[in-house]
């Protein structure tokens, strides 16, 4: 299954906020906030909410407060710190992606940032009693769930037959938690008691992602070349693949240095003007 965990907000691909979502546009050079995105495709008549009434408006809006309150944290510290989960699936996921050496510390480094992000959201209470606050957010968590469920009903998306920006939302939650392989699904075992939530996500993938419902690649995009046509080969990327490598090998040398796995001794005159012996010199002197 190709839905990866979510959360991705530090992408190591060269793009141009460093960051995801990250959209470059010929007017207002890059944007990288989701609201300023949705902003500017308005203004290019891009709209999934055109049609929607003053009321369905604000239920959009109602929602998306829900979802980010309630449903969020949880998701969050589903994937990225509950210990068994981050461990064998999200880590692993990520680090089987990313390319070397990148792979090696950024998992890391983005389970950090999301711990702290959960600390921000939950304040002094997350430290203080842990157990009792997660079991309270799970449970809201759940209600959310549930909440999503009942608004759906039998409906194909949302607001009738078309998609609208609370299905993306909505879709961009759900779709992770339900496909991903979690060792500890206590919320996802409730999400997949809501069988028409369930059967949502599977007809939004089947939709607009055929490639990607589990299929062996059916429905995927042709890889460049495979019609017998060579795809244009770059000129310059012989010398990105070195540059990747030395940039990569810096890294490492430099977090090697900086974390204390490393440090680089000066050579000095001993006394009597012995210079320092080295390791060659002392495994010789031991023999003799």
């Amino acid at each position: 299954m190709g839905v990866h965990p979510p959360f991705h907000d530090c992408s190591p691909l060269p793009l141009p906020a460093g960051h995801l979502p990250a959209l470059r546009t010929q007017d207002e050079g890059t944007i990288s906030k989701p609201q300023q995105i949705i902003t500017h495709l308005r203004k290019q008549k891009y709209n999934a909410d055109y049609d929607l009434s003053a009321t369905q408006s604000a239920d959009t809006l109602a929602f998306v407060s829900l979802l980010e309150e309630k449903l969020l944290p949880v998701l969050i510290h589903t994937f990225w710190v509950d210990a068994k989960n981050y461990v064998e699936h999200t880590r692993k996921w990520y680090a089987e992606t990313i390319p070397f050496p990148l792979n090696f510390f950024l998992p890391n480094a983005m389970h950090k940032r999301h711990l702290e992000r959960l600390q921000l959201m939950w304040g002094d209470d997350y430290m203080e009693d842990e157990e009792k606050l997660e079991k309270e957010l799970y449970r809201e968590a759940r209600e959310c769930l549930t909440l999503l469920s009942q608004r759906l009903g039998s409906q194909k998306f949302f607001f009738g037959d078309s998609p609208a920006s609370l299905d993306a939302l909505v879709f961009s939650r759900l779709a992770p938690l339900l496909k991903a392989k979690l060792p500890n699904g206590k919320l996802q075992q409730h999400l997949k008691s809501l069988q028409n939530l369930c059967n949502y996500c599977t007809s939004i993938l089947s939709l607009y992602f055929p490639w990607d419902r589990g299929d062996p690649l059916t429905g995927a995009p042709r890889a460049a070349g495979t019609d017998g046509s060579e795809a244009e080969e770059d000129p310059h990327k012989r010398r990105k693949q070195l540059l990747s490598v030395l940039v990569g090998l810096a890294a490492m040398l430099g977090y090697a240095f900086l974390s204390g796995i490393v440090s680089i001794q000066r050579g000095s005159v001993g006394p009597a003007g012995r210079q320092p012996v080295t390791l060659e010199e002392e495994e010789e002197e031991e023999e003799e």
